[in-house]
């Protein structure tokens, strides 16, 4: 039987109510999407998932803080009014005092969710990114708010990010890495040294927005994604980069985009237990 509340089957009467620390925001889009499909859905495929999750997540519960899962997002009609819906959700969440926990869809949507945060906030926030792209490209194919083009318009809006697992890259990317200041440790790097630990520079922001895109992972621990890249990261190796970049920093808000269902179970309980890994890091 399907569900559409996140750890559904362990949650008791409490724990998934509107006071939960944690707020699950289904957003179903795939719009922009330029080779592999399916990214609309991942979220369900998710919430489906989750149901055979246990409730002890590194050491802890992190449900017994409580986890509350809201209605899909609309992704119909423009994409701006698809952002702007997706950050008034995020908005609502943030100043409610939750955190929000959006799942995805393409990663185009990181651009609502984190300006949403942003504006609840009114600080500074950077992103730590887990991702097989840069996704710093201008307008790619012609649409400003492709899933490649996201940490572009984020870091034009004056967002730092922190890049982990990179190993796709054009040279436009690499020169907004530079103009943006974007910190970075590519792919080679972490898989090749086997590096599980790096440190953010000192003035990184103190609130930090966790976006996973799981085709950060390599393709033997995630096939199911559009974009697939060889030579990515481990699981763990991923989780504990995440775990290690908000040592002394609070996290604000998180996601978890571009699970394509390829109908293996397998991978969507991957993803599942990735969102719950990291409502664990961001909740403690």
């Amino acid at each position: 039987m399907s569900t559409s509340t996140f750890l559904d089957s362990e949650l008791s009467g409490d724990e998934r109510g509107a006071d939960a620390r944690f707020h699950v925001i289904p957003v179903p889009l795939e719009r922009t999407v330029s080779y592999g499909s399916g990214t609309v859905g991942g979220p369900a495929a998710i919430l489906e998932a989750s149901d055979e999750l246990e409730r002890l997540c590194a050491g802890w519960e992190p449900c017994a803080q409580g986890i509350h899962t809201l209605p899909s997002v609309d992704c119909d009609g423009p994409l701006p009014e698809v952002m702007e819906r997706i950050a008034a959700t995020t908005e609502g969440v943030v100043k409610a005092g939750k955190l929000p926990v959006t799942l995805g869809g393409e990663h185009s949507l990181s651009y609502g969710a984190v300006m949403g945060v942003a504006r609840a906030l009114g600080q500074p926030i950077g992103i730590v990114q887990i991702d097989a792209h840069a996704d710093l490209r201008i307008a790619y194919q012609g649409e400003k708010h492709s899933h490649a083009s996201v940490m572009h318009l984020l870091a034009e809006e004056g967002v730092r990010l922190a890049q982990f697992g990179v190993r796709a890259l054009c040279p436009q990317e690499a020169e907004s890495r530079v103009q943006n200041n974007v910190f970075f440790v590519d792919a080679e790097e972490l898989v090749t040294g086997n590096i599980h630990a790096v440190d953010l520079p000192e003035d990184f922001p103190e609130l930090v927005y966790v976006s996973f895109d799981v085709d950060g992972l390599d393709p033997s621990q995630m096939p199911a994604t559009g974009t697939p890249v060889p030579g990515g990261l481990q699981f763990y190796q991923a989780l504990h980069l995440v775990e290690n970049a908000l040592k002394g920093r609070r996290c604000v808000g998180l996601d978890v985009v571009e699970l394509a269902p390829n109908g293996d179970a397998a991978w969507d309980f991957t993803a599942a237990q990735i969102t719950y890994r990291l409502m664990a890091a961001c909740g403690a």
